[in-house]
């Protein structure tokens, strides 16, 4: 319970607050903490906190008891946590907008500690597209794109670069940083918790999470500009394939997510991906992102022209017999369907084996081919990165 209040009060982060002598320590804490007095008051804070339509939210995935013993709620400065039975908690609220929190994924994995299979997480967090709303509601058309451009560099840049991080949370303590809606539910989902609901009320962001395992420590989450994923390279071995950062960081974490609400596009890709940033189309649209993967062919895990590097899941939707066979060979930055346009999902699949059964005739000519065909399909705009 100690590291809950310590996180979601940011308490942590603070160098001086550890210098404090453990009673000191301890006596801050307190200062977090309250109970509630009457049996109706966890609706009453739930309402003050924020909106009846987020009460009514809420109580659509929780139940709130007549005697609150088993819900840990949090506001921007206090936890009601005296009182609750932690051998029989089932929820937790936490208004604490979570982008004002320093290590959100220490948050959330506390938040997982506390909970057991099963347990509801609800939150709340300021989106870029809930600040953006924000802004573009309160200033005229010039003021709101320059107030815009700022905010956007000195609270979601500058948080994101090495030292500057510490300096930006010491002047401002987080109270001005935002995060993105595909980060957000990423970051749950590293931290053990299934995407109930995701809502817009009044402004801000809702979630409604579901803890479903502990956390994902197996997997480092990416977050800087030039990313490594896991996919599987020549003899079925796993390789980590550089690329630019196209999309918001956790977006790994969403693949199944989407996959699962919304399938495939026409190109095997996951469709209605909302965690493609703008500048990210951008690269994608003239290839650039795929530049960095120069560093998988120097360590000889990659060629030039060769399969796609499949992520585990995508692999194995494949059909049975392909599987086997493109694992015999190594992957390569451009893959077959580019100098074939075959973009479509089926086209895909198709124009893998067609490059298989040429490179087994032609082994030495076939990737050159390829590559003349594909350099020649990019120039003149006959195939378009997704």
């Amino acid at each position: 319970m100690e590291i809950y209040l310590h996180q979601v009060h940011n308490l942590t982060s603070n160098s001086r607050f550890a210098k404090l002598p453990s009673v000191t320590r301890s006596a801050i804490v307190s200062i977090f903490t309250d109970s509630l007095r009457d049996l109706n008051e966890l609706e009453k804070i739930i309402r003050l906190e924020s909106s009846q339509d987020v009460l009514d939210y809420i109580k659509q995935y929780l139940r709130i008891p007549e005697r609150n013993t088993g819900i840990i709620f949090t506001t921007r400065l206090k936890s009601y946590v005296e009182n609750v039975d932690f051998d029989n908690l089932n929820a937790i609220i936490n208004f604490k907008k979570a982008n004002n929190i320093r290590n959100i994924d220490g948050l959330f994995k506390a938040v997982n500690s506390l909970l057991p299979i099963g347990g509801i997480y609800v939150g709340r967090v300021e989106t870029y597209g809930n600040r953006k709303d924000s802004i573009y509601k309160k200033y005229n058309r010039f003021l709101r794109q320059l107030i815009w451009l700022c905010d956007f560099a000195l609270n979601r840049i500058i948080p994101r670069i090495p030292y500057l991080d510490s300096l930006y949370y010491f002047i401002t303590n987080g109270e001005f940083h935002a995060i993105s809606k595909p980060e957000t539910m990423g970051r749950l989902i590293y931290c053990g918790f299934d995407i109930v609901d995701f809502q817009i009320i009044n402004g801000l962001s809702y979630f409604v999470a579901r803890k479903v395992k502990n956390p994902n420590d197996s997997k480092n989450p990416s977050f800087y500009p030039i990313i490594r994923l896991r996919r599987i390279g020549m003899h079925g071995k796993m390789i980590s394939v550089y690329k630019f950062r196209t999309m918001h960081p956790y977006s790994e974490f969403l693949q199944d997510y989407l996959v699962k609400h919304n399938g495939y596009n026409d190109k095997g890709k996951p469709a209605n991906d909302y965690r493609i940033t703008r500048w990210g189309k951008f690269l994608r649209c003239l290839w650039l992102d795929e530049l960095p993967q120069l560093i998988n062919i120097m360590k000889g895990e990659m060629k030039l022209v060769g399969l796609r590097p499949l992520s585990r899941a995508r692999f194995n939707e494949f059909p049975t017999d392909l599987q086997r066979k493109r694992i015999l060979y190594k992957p390569g930055c451009i893959p077959p369907y580019v100098a074939l346009n075959m973009p479509d999902d089926k086209g895909n699949i198709e124009a893998e084996r067609i490059y298989i059964r040429d490179l087994t005739e032609h082994p030495y000519l076939t990737d050159l081919r390829y590559l003349l065909k594909a350099v020649y399909n990019i120039l003149t705009n006959k195939i378009r990165s997704s």
